[in-house]
């Protein structure tokens, strides 16, 4: 019974250090997040009202993305989709202005998000949550209707 008492107490560690390092594994990018408004990237004309990102974890390597967008006119916009963060293509669903995305998540911190609207590309954006897990940085990759190459960067707080 001594030996058994011993094994299980050299056991328990290993155990909780085992969960500590699947919680140290989950990503600071799930959960929801707002965009700052007033620091937008897009002139204050076109700026929305709100803006809402969430990201779960839907198993299996994949994860479900929800944005909903008040846009300066009252209008809606929406998008939902469950994408593989190995960089499958996936369909979106809603009005947001793309019908398809893949994820990269190449750390912890860090997602890459790559938007097809009916097989034209629409943006690539890289998101970074902050060490302190309250902020997230969009950087958004597109072409202006010319061609030329635009980056934008927005702030996003996490909502609780």
């Amino acid at each position: 019974m001594k030996l058994f008492s011993a094994v299980l107490l050299a056991l328990l560690p290993l155990q909780a250090s085992t969960a500590q390092a699947a919680d140290a594994m989950r990503s600071p990018l799930l959960g929801r997040w707002s965009l700052e408004i007033a620091t937008s990237a897009l002139p204050e004309a076109q700026r929305p009202q709100q803006v809402v990102l969430e990201f779960k974890d839907a198993g299996a390597g994949r994860w479900s993305s929800h944005v909903d967008i008040v846009l300066h006119d009252g209008k809606t916009l929406k998008s939902d989709g469950t994408l593989a963060l190995d960089g499958t293509p996936t369909a979106l669903t809603g009005s947001y202005g793309a019908n398809q995305a893949t994820l990269k998540l190449p750390a912890p911190n860090t997602l890459v998000m790559q938007l097809v609207d009916h097989g034209a590309p629409a943006s690539t954006r890289v998101y970074t949550v902050a060490a302190d897990r309250s902020t997230m940085t969009e950087t958004k990759a597109f072409f202006g209707h010319d061609g030329t190459p635009i980056l934008q960067t927005n702030l996003f707080k996490r909502l609780p």
